[in-house]
């Protein structure tokens, strides 16, 4: 039997959540290995929808423009009711959100996160299996079945489960995973149609019989291509894999199914019932049938072994959120195991990753299970709010034990999102930037707003306690209030700091900075803290992060 020790985190399972996280991972330098049972890529444009939350924390990492040229821009969403047009929804965020509601097949979602994290000599191991494993206090002992048939006894500080539904992680930790399923099945294709409606649109289109219940339904995503949608329908009786489903070893059916999918003919069929206009379905790339639970576990994670995405929670696919929540629940978790491995981490970070994705998990499966039976049309929030829930903007973490507490006042707060805003003007730029492009490529970050143009005392002490708090990994920014010189030379702790300039006043109003104020900014883009101009609460803050006297 092979022994290997030279890993720091071993992550199970290979789809867009797994892949976030070994991205991540060893993107902040992490010796990671990533694993999944599967020979290839499945060729499936499963999840397709990708939330605006989602593509700001993939420019957060640096790969965000690969993603949006392989997209297609989702418009709005027709709904029909009996043939007849009910309401057209239109897909818009505030104007200072940088993006908007995009469609990618899960494939190539899958590709260019693979072919970032190709970026850091890391690949996928192909074929490869984890079948069991073992914790201690030092680490965890995992058995791998290879492609060659052999079995090789890993030795790794971390383990990560992003292996699914039917998650080996979680079985292995004995966690809980409560919940139930849907009767109802469908079907899913990705198939091209000659129909004229405007390009970028969902459709759902649904029949409702005389008690005025929904006894047909068909919805259309766009996917990149003319005329090209992943639809889901439900499924005639011959095509049921409920009797197969039933004898499943754990209970769960949820997911594409194995059995015979349907034809190009059943596809059409439905069509007929149920397209606004007269069409024909064409050019069928593959086809399955999917059924729906809902489920949660009873925690994330137990000592050095977490589970991510759906080995943590499954739930109806409505409104695109849960390949999206698990690619977030990626990104919380790595930055924190980053920290972690470098022994840098104080001893209750990890636990905030429970503490912060749970509820998230816990509200999106229960949402989602809402606006699967009521329709998300019925949702009694306005519009508006809707709108930013959807795009998973509101996600936030007030009252995370690794947040300061809310406290007073107006503008975001700790543990809220960071907004981004535009109009900053840097040293040497001839053009407005936003706050996001200030971010791009930086972990920790301490924002100063309106710090002045003398550094003084007060501001190399700040300046200092920041990055010795840090063992060296916040780097601070300052942005100058719209009336300051923006060509200010500001030095600080010896050392020259980046300058910004808010020349229209931007970042002053979505951040409700009237005094000057010490915004920290954590990786994955959320406030850690809201602070004055105090070396001490910004001592006292990151002593909850980082471990004292954190190695450089």
């Amino acid at each position: 039997m092979a022994h290997t020790f030279a890993t720091d985190v071993l992550v199970a399972g290979a789809g867009p959540v797994g892949l976030t996280a070994a991205a991540e991972l060893r993107r902040r330098g992490v010796t990671c290995r990533i694993v999944d049972r599967l020979p290839a890529r499945l060729p499936f444009a499963k999840a397709v929808g990708i939330q605006p939350r989602t593509l700001e924390l993939w420019d957060r990492m640096g790969m965000v423009r690969a993603a949006l040229e392989a997209a297609v821009p989702m418009r709005g969403q027709f709904l029909y009711v009996n043939g007849v047009e009910k309401a057209r929804i239109e897909l818009s965020v505030p104007p200072e959100v940088p993006y908007g509601f995009v469609a990618l097949p899960q494939y190539e979602t899958e590709r260019i996160l693979d072919e970032f994290l190709g970026r850091f000599g890391a690949a996928v191991e192909r074929g490869t299996e984890l079948v069991s494993f073992t914790q201690d206090a030092d680490g965890v002992t995992c058995r791998l079945h290879t492609p060659s048939g052999a079995e090789e006894e890993l030795r790794t500080r971390y383990l990560v489960g992003c292996d699914g539904a039917h998650s080996i992680v979680r079985k292995g930790l004995g966690l809980s995973f409560e919940g139930g399923a849907f009767a109802e099945e469908y079907m899913l294709a990705d198939v091209r149609v000659d129909w004229d409606l405007p390009p970028g649109y969902n459709l759902r289109a649904m029949h409702l019989d005389g008690d005025g219940a929904v006894d047909d339904v068909l919805v259309c995503i766009p996917l990149p291509g003319r005329g090209r949608y992943r639809m889901s329908m439900m499924v005639p009786p011959e095509l049921s894999t409920a009797r197969q489903d039933a004898a499943a070893s754990d209970g769960i059916a949820h997911g594409l199914q194995s059995g015979r999918g349907p034809a190009l003919a059943d596809i059409q069929t439905v069509l007929d019932r149920l397209s606004p206009q007269p069409t024909t379905a064409f050019d069928i790339r593959w086809t399955s049938v999917f059924r729906i639970s809902h489920r949660i576990v009873d925690r994330y994670g137990d000592g050095r072994v977490f589970v991510a995405g759906d080995a943590a929670h499954i739930h109806p696919p409505t409104g695109a959120q849960g390949m999206n929540t698990g690619i977030q629940d990626a990104w919380n978790l790595a930055w924190k195991l980053a920290l972690a491995c470098e022994g840098a981490a104080h001893p209750g970070l990890l636990a905030g990753y429970d503490a912060e994705r749970r509820p998230v998990g816990e509200e999106v499966v229960g949402r989602t299970v809402r606006h699967a039976v009521e329709g998300m049309e019925n949702d009694p929030d306005d519009p508006a709010t809707v709108m930013l829930r959807e795009a998973q903007l509101l996600v936030g973490y007030r009252g995370s034990p690794t947040v300061d507490p809310v406290g007073e006042g107006r503008g975001p707060r700790p543990g809220d999102r960071a907004p981004d805003c535009a109009g900053l003007t840097g040293p040497g730029t001839a053009y407005p930037m936003r706050l996001y492009d200030v971010l791009r490529d930086r972990d920790h970050v301490l924002l100063l707003y309106g710090a002045g143009s003398e550094p003084g005392a007060g501001l190399d002490e700040l300046v200092r306690t920041a990055r010795e708090s840090s063992g060296g990994r916040m780097e601070v920014c300052l942005v100058l209030a719209a009336d300051a010189d923006a060509h200010a030379v500001i030095e600080a702790d010896g050392t020259t700091l980046p300058v910004y300039a808010d020349t229209r006043g931007e970042f002053a109003r979505l951040y409700a900075a009237e005094e000057p104020t010490a915004f920290v900014v954590r990786p994955d883009g959320y406030l850690g803290a809201r602070l004055p101009l105090s070396p001490s609460p910004l001592a006292a803050h990151l002593a909850a992060v980082f471990t004292p006297n954190p190695p450089n």
